[in-house]
């Protein structure tokens, strides 16, 4: 073989590897198999976080007093990815999270199974993203119609792209770390809100409940708390290698903070303090900023306010403020005994669930049609007597008979975190708590949609706001029992 076909064979070879390369590549980006924007990283375990705008066009009549975001961190043990998404929003139901989850799907950087997501439950936000109700200042609705499976709006489209957004930034951001859990105690925001009565009080469907709802400190009625709390803030710390805070993902069980004035769009307490805990582990100027999240717990009965009096009032604003450094503070210290492993097993399940959803019987109709049937201006024997009355309609001609919910657990080393997409009593979450197989456990309510409050068996037969059929109560009354049962076993499966 002469020099020039030697060189012609050289260049055949080359161009030969160059084309099956190329080929390969482009043939494993279509599989979903790898995605171009993710970073080439050592070490065993990795993290990553990002925060997005959500906040969208303000509405008229509306001001936006801080922006709404998405935040997000992704963990990786090289063999599993796992994601938190936390959005500040109301509420979000499934096919909002949904499509987000089917959008980042698209990249095949990341099983949407192994995505939980969920919102706030700032009460400062318009429904927009709910698709609802109307828009109001305090993000309350007038109707909440049966949508899943409905084509999204664009508002909605919206959100899900950028939270989608969100996790391809906190993908592109992982890099080799360590993790850690705390806990801290932090008692004076956790109150329960329904108060039992010294005497029954007329609920608007004809009868009377024992339990009243924010009974309000002056009144001599109340007798005490029918439920606990939980002073619980679990969390989850990462940091790069060299000790610089990625990310710190917290669960407290509160409901809101509210003193928010009417109109006004805000996240509450929730990024207020993800800003003072990155602030006291000086973590500001960072090349990557430091993500602080703070996801809703257990909280469905119980908020900031201590019925039994003595608490101090605030200026609009300022109690955000002080709820939010007090927790800031506490973390902050727990933080400094955090045990960081650059290892840590990562694994996750999702289950579907069917439950019921609550039928009417014939004395609820009958009332329910008579209040209906009176005119605008007759007098009420409840204030909301009418509104009640539409809300049971709605449930009873627009939901379906049975509905599947989405539930979902993580496992983190010994710590599991749990997904569920209700507004969950407290005493829900202490029940998972201490029958969980893990050394550490914690629950995010609104997780993956939202159906509602989810009182226990025992709450129903007390009565009050949270178990008020239509508006508040959506699904059988044994609902919590058989949503604890299936996130039990799905804990059980992931710890054998």
């Amino acid at each position: 073989m002469n020099i020039n076909q030697t060189k012609r064979s050289i260049f055949g070879l080359l161009f030969a590897f160059m084309f099956i390369s190329l080929y390969a590549c482009g043939k494993s980006s279509e599989d979903g198999a790898t995605d171009d924007r993710e970073p080439t990283v050592e070490g065993e375990f990795l993290a990553g976080g990002a925060v997005v705008d959500i906040s969208g066009s303000v509405p008229s009549g509306f001001v936006l007093h801080d922006k709404l975001h998405a935040r997000v961190l992704v963990l990786d043990d090289r063999e599993t990815r796992l994601a938190f998404v936390v959005a500040d929003l109301r509420v979000v139901p499934r096919e909002v999270f949904d499509e987000a989850k089917r959008l980042i799907a698209k990249d095949g950087a990341i099983d949407p199974a192994n995505i939980m997501m969920s919102a706030t439950h700032t009460h400062s936000t318009t429904r927009r993203e709910t698709r609802i109700g109307q828009l109001t200042p305090l993000g309350y609705s007038k109707t909440y119609s049966w949508n899943y499976g409905e084509p999204l709006d664009g508002h909605q489209m919206y959100i899900a792209s950028q939270i989608a957004m969100g996790l391809r930034q906190a993908i592109a951001n992982l890099e080799p770390a360590k993790i850690g859990f705390g806990s801290v105690d932090v008692p004076q925001w956790v109150f329960n809100r329904r108060w039992l009565m010294k005497e029954p009080v007329v609920n608007p469907y004809g009868g009377f409940d024992k339990v009243l709802f924010n009974p309000g400190t002056t009144n001599r009625d109340k007798v005490q708390p029918v439920g606990p709390v939980d002073p619980e803030v679990a969390f989850i710390a990462v940091q790069s290698v060299d000790g610089r805070p990625i990310s710190v993902l917290a669960n407290y069980s509160t409901h809101y903070v509210g003193g928010v004035p009417e109109g006004h769009i805000s996240a509450d307490y929730f990024p207020v303090f993800g800003e003072k805990l990155g602030a006291l582990l000086k973590a500001q100027n960072q090349s990557k900023p430091f993500v602080g999240i703070l996801s809703n717990g257990t909280s469905g009965d119980v908020n900031t306010i201590n019925f039994a009096g003595g608490q101090p009032s605030f200026d609009a604003y300022k109690k955000i403020d002080k709820v939010a450094d007090d927790l800031a503070k506490a973390v902050y210290q727990a933080y400094k005994n955090v045990s960081f492993q650059d290892k840590m097993h990562l694994s996750a399940i999702q289950s579907e669930l069917s439950l019921d959803v609550r039928r009417a019987d014939q004395s609820l109709l009958e009332h329910v049609n008579s209040v209906l049937s009176r005119p605008s201006n007759a007098p009420m024997r409840h204030p909301r007597e009418r509104t009640q009355a539409n809300y049971v309609m709605q449930l009873e001609k627009e939901w379906p008979d049975e509905i599947a919910i989405l539930l979902q657990v993580f496992r983190i080393g010994d710590i599991a975190v749990s997904a569920i997409p209700f507004e969950v009593f407290a005493e829900t979450g202490l029940e998972l708590k201490s029958k969980s197989p893990f050394r550490h456990c914690f629950t995010v309510s609104f997780g993956n949609g939202w159906y509602g409050y989810l009182p226990t068996p025992e709450q129903h037969q007390l009565g009050g706001w949270e178990t008020w059929m239509g508006g508040s109560n959506k699904v059988e009354e044994n609902a919590s029992n058989k949503i604890v049962e299936r996130v039990l076993e799905m804990q059980h499966s992931l710890k054998n």
